[in-house]
């Protein structure tokens, strides 16, 4: 999970990897809104979340390049339940999956998250908006790393804070103990579900991480 990063070389990549997917921001944010006011999905929580999209979406402008997917962290729901969630604000739809939390949030290994960190070391989840960059091979394989956008998530590169799929992350997890396994502070998802990632989120999208609400 922890590969060494060299952060110029790192955002520069990432930057060239963008090239012809930027979009005005505002125009972007504008048509996010729109599309996501206009559909009626099936629950309120899914309403929620492509509400929550569509505000991160404006605020971030153009920091990210592609603005047609967001995930969606609701930290605010336990590791047993599907909360990543994949809101396409073109489609007015939410896809969800299960999704890990960092050690260092959770020193009990209760299931639930305790704390946010963006502090090195901490192993520790941090809330904000990430931007997602270039897939790499690092310890769990093919993997997404994350540019930090906020203050809360500044230090993401420095903390080799990605996406990556873990064997921890598993309905048999849940099965065997009531809750998923930890990471070091990565968004880790399922080794099943983890290529929706790779195809969907990744390129230049939107990851935001928070506490949104309940179910």
């Amino acid at each position: 999970m922890k590969q060494p990063l060299q952060r110029r070389t790192v955002i520069k990549g990432g930057l060239a990897a963008g090239i012809g997917l930027a979009v005005p921001g505002r125009l972007l944010a504008e048509e996010a809104a729109a599309t996501a006011a206009s559909v009626s999905p099936a629950t309120p929580y899914e309403r929620r979340i492509l509400e929550v999209a569509a505000s991160q979406i404006q605020r971030v402008g153009a920091k990210v390049w592609r603005g047609d997917l967001v995930g969606v962290a609701d930290f605010a729901q336990p590791s047993w339940k599907p909360r990543l969630h994949f809101a396409n604000l073109e489609a007015g739809t939410v896809r969800s999956f299960l999704l890990a939390h960092g050690r260092g949030s959770d020193p009990a290994h209760s299931g639930w998250l305790q704390r946010f960190s963006n502090v090195p070391g901490s192993e520790a989840t941090s809330r904000g908006a990430f931007l997602t960059c270039e897939w790499y091979k690092g310890k769990y394989g093919t993997s997404i790393r994350l540019k930090g956008l906020d203050a809360d998530n500044s230090l993401a590169l420095e903390r080799a804070i990605v996406m990556h799929p873990a064997w921890y992350v598993d309905q048999t997890m849940i099965d065997k103990w009531g809750k998923l396994g930890r990471s070091e502070g990565c968004f880790a998802m399922s080794n099943e579900n983890f290529n929706e990632a790779l195809w969907h989120l990744s390129g230049g999208r939107l990851l935001f991480a928070d506490r949104i609400g309940e179910a």
